[in-house]
């Protein structure tokens, strides 16, 4: 789900959270880089931006030859060799591990467009962009979508450091993350819309990783990607990655409504398995198909999420394949405080009910079918927002050394935000009422 509490309004949900005992701070984030399971180290570097890497704790992405392939968490004291102490962790949580051979690239990438949505953030923006400016995609635009603004620094930034290198700028005077979107829906020249956040430093791949699934496959309407935490700083950041974050693993997926996946009972309502608004694609022609992003949806409306959920579903029902594919990445500058974290937890709650009563009312026909679902959904929705004691996951990811409690104050939030998600997206579909999609006020 999208991650923007730049836009997030706090409201009487919002709560102090008693900061849980014993998180550390400052775990080192980098990359490392080896030549096969059991070959040379080719290169260890920090995460992109970001200070060296280790003593302490290190968290590492795990790559093949450049493939991403798994992370690690490592403990390197004074003195060792940093590289070798990750090396020999990777290795060992990798045994048995047979990679996939990688694809061969399609001999022609579809043009795409990137679209950054973004509100008041202009120094992150200007970091997102220069990660976007370097992809390897021989064909793309780059469109920021300055949401609501309140200030001019959106638009100075894009014309005066941006504009000569061909990124474009819109306005979307409509408040909501969804709304933004549409914008660029309207606006993008390309036959692939990829997404990102203004909070995000993409991989060099990501975008032609993307992109070459839907060379490969006529029936393909979206592709997600990989997002890995670009810090680990505070005791929010590290407690958010510790139980989830935004990871969806390391082994490509694919989603068939022809074919639901047998290990996904609620498919396709439990759309937050398929991936997250700060990673994904979508062939432009069968988003506009299903109307885009419910403008309701989102961040930066009474919803507070469930944008990029919405979306993932409605192609979906459409008919269209879905795939998760962790070679397109993206890293991620998790909130930082522990208000922060509230939010987000509220925001998760709101928009997964937000983004299934938007499913309804736009597609009446498919109540049956969510009713039939309803008792293992309500569930699974009860399992994901439980309180989780230490030791139930570890920090960070599957195989780290220390694990910490999910607040139950958080489990609360999260479950508040559920019952609150309703009533919220009928709250911002009024605020809507009468809204024409961009690409249909054109005509």
């Amino acid at each position: 789900m999208s991650d923007r509490s730049s836009q997030s309004s706090q409201g009487p949900e919002a709560q102090s959270l008693v900061r849980p005992q014993g998180i550390r701070q400052g775990i080192s984030v980098g990359e490392l880089d080896l030549d096969g399971l059991d070959g040379d180290v080719l290169s260890l570097t920090p995460a992109p931006g970001g200070p060296p890497v280790g003593p302490g704790e290190v968290y590492v992405l795990v790559r093949l030859r450049g493939r991403p392939v798994g992370t690690v968490l490592g403990q390197v004291r004074e003195g060792d060799d940093t590289a070798e102490v990750l090396a020999t962790a990777a290795r060992k949580q990798l045994t048995g591990f047979v990679p996939e051979e990688r694809p061969a690239p399609p001999p022609g990438l579809p043009r795409a467009s990137v679209v950054v949505a973004t509100r008041e953030r202009a120094s992150q923006l200007a970091r997102a962009l220069d990660s976007l400016l370097g992809q390897d995609h021989p064909d793309y635009e780059i469109l920021v979508v300055d949401n609501n603004p309140a200030t001019d620094q959106t638009r100075e930034l894009v014309e005066q450091r941006y504009a000569a290198l061909g990124v474009r700028y819109v306005v979307e005077p409509v408040p909501g993350l969804a709304a933004a979107h549409n914008r660029g829906v309207a606006s993008a020249h390309g036959e692939i819309l990829a997404f990102t956040d203004d909070d995000v430093i993409a991989d060099r791949r990501w975008l032609s990783s993307l992109a070459a699934p839907f060379a490969d496959d006529p029936r393909l309407g979206c592709v997600t990607g990989l997002i890995l935490p670009a810090r680990l700083t505070t005791p929010a950041q590290i407690l958010l990655e510790s139980h989830g974050g935004f990871t969806k693993g390391f082994a490509p997926r694919h989603f068939d409504p022809r074919r639901p996946p047998a290990d996904e009972p609620l498919f396709p309502f439990t759309a937050g398995r398929f991936g997250s608004g700060a990673n994904m694609a979508f062939r432009a022609r069968a988003l506009r198909a299903v109307g885009g992003f419910d403008p309701a949806t989102g961040t930066g409306t009474p919803a507070r999420g469930g944008d990029d959920l919405y979306a993932f579903a409605r192609v979906v029902v459409a008919g269209h394949r879905l795939s998760y594919t962790p070679e397109a990445l993206v890293w991620h500058h998790h909130r930082e405080t522990w208000q922060d974290l509230e939010n987000q937890a509220y925001g998760y709650g709101a928009g997964l009910t937000a983004y299934l009563t938007a499913i309804i009312v736009r597609r009446p026909a498919l109540l049956p079918a969510l009713l039939a679902r309803l008792p293992r959904g309500l569930a699974h929705a009860l399992a994901i927002s439980a309180h989780r004691d230490a030791g139930e996951q570890s920090v960070p990811g599957e195989h780290g050394s220390q694990s910490y409690p999910w607040p139950r104050s958080l489990s609360r939030l999260e479950r508040r935000g559920m019952l609150y998600g309703p009533l919220g997206y009928l709250r911002a579909r009024r605020r809507v009422r009468g809204h024409r999609l961009p690409w249909e006020a054109t005509r």
